[in-house]
C-alpha cells in the first residue's frame, strides 16, 4: 500500500473533531483526577481509623483493577441500577477516578517528604489544622510531585483511546472508522499517531516548564511556611 497526501489531508478534519474528543477526555479527566487525588492523600491522614482504611481500600481497588474493567461496569451494569450517564461523561469519570488512585500517592510521597517539623511548628503556634495543610505542607509538597503528575496527565492522554472501546469517537476510533469506510488503514492511524505524538511531545515541554517554576517556588515555600506561621500567631 503506498501513501496517498491526498486522502491523507482530507482526513485531518474528522481526526481534528476526534482530537477535540481526546482533549476533552484529558482535561476532564485530569481535573476530576488531581483534585480527587488530593482529597484523597489528604483523607488518608485522618486520625479516624476506619475512614483511612476505607480511603486505602478505595485507593487499591482503582489501583488493582483495570481501567477497561472500570470503564464497562460504568457503562454496562450502572444502567441497570438506574445511573445512566452520556458516553463522554462515563469516559470522564472512569479516566479520572482510575488516575486520581496514582495521584493520591504522588500526593501522599510529597506530604510525607515534607519535614515532621512543619507541622509541629504549627501546631505549636496553634494553627487550625486546615490552615497547616494551605499554608505550610500543601505549597511544599505540591512542587515536589509535578513531574509525576505531569506524566500521569499525560499518560491519560493516551489511555483516552481505551474509551473508544464504549463507542466514543476520540481521535484512535475515528481513524479506524476511516479506515473502515475506505479500506485504507496507513494514512489514517499514521496521521492519529503523528497527532498523538505532538501533542504528548508538547505537553512534556510544558511539565518541564511548569517543573522549573514550580521547584523555583518550592524553594521558597518553606520561608514562606514560617512567615504565615509567624502571621497565624499573631
Amino acid at each position: 500500500m503506498y501513501w496517498d497526501w491526498n486522502f491523507a489531508w482530507q482526513s485531518v478534519p474528522t481526526l481534528l473533531e476526534g482530537l477535540w474528543v481526546t482533549i476533552q477526555l484529558t482535561l476532564g479527566g485530569s481535573v476530576l483526577a488531581l483534585l480527587l487525588g488530593l482529597l484523597l492523600a489528604i483523607l488518608r491522614r485522618t486520625p479516624f481509623a476506619p475512614l483511612r482504611w476505607l480511603i486505602g481500600a478505595i485507593i487499591e481497588v482503582l489501583r488493582g483493577t483495570p481501567f477497561l474493567v472500570q470503564l464497562f461496569f460504568v457503562f454496562y451494569v450502572l444502567p441497570k441500577y438506574g445511573i445512566q450517564l452520556p458516553v463522554l461523561a462515563t469516559g470522564i469519570i472512569v479516566l479520572g477516578l482510575n488516575y486520581s488512585a496514582y495521584t493520591a500517592e504522588c500526593y501522599r510521597a510529597g506530604i510525607e517528604g515534607v519535614p515532621q517539623g512543619q507541622w509541629e511548628a504549627g501546631k505549636a503556634l496553634n494553627l487550625s489544622t486546615g490552615r497547616i495543610w494551605r499554608a505550610v505542607i500543601l505549597p511544599q509538597a505540591i512542587p515536589r510531585v509535578i513531574p509525576a503528575l505531569g506524566n500521569y496527565v499525560n499518560q491519560m492522554f493516551k489511555d483516552s483511546a481505551i474509551v473508544g472501546a464504549i463507542g466514543l469517537f476520540e481521535l484512535l476510533t475515528t481513524a479506524k472508522q476511516i479506515g473502515g469506510l475506505t479500506y485504507r488503514y496507513l494514512e489514517p492511524l499514521t496521521m492519529a499517531a503523528a497527532l498523538f505524538l505532538a501533542i504528548s511531545y508538547l505537553a512534556s515541554i510544558g511539565v518541564r516548564r511548569l517543573e522549573r517554576r514550580m521547584g523555583a517556588a518550592g524553594e521558597l515555600a518553606e520561608p514562606a511556611a514560617a512567615d504565615s506561621a509567624a502571621a497565624g500567631r499573631s
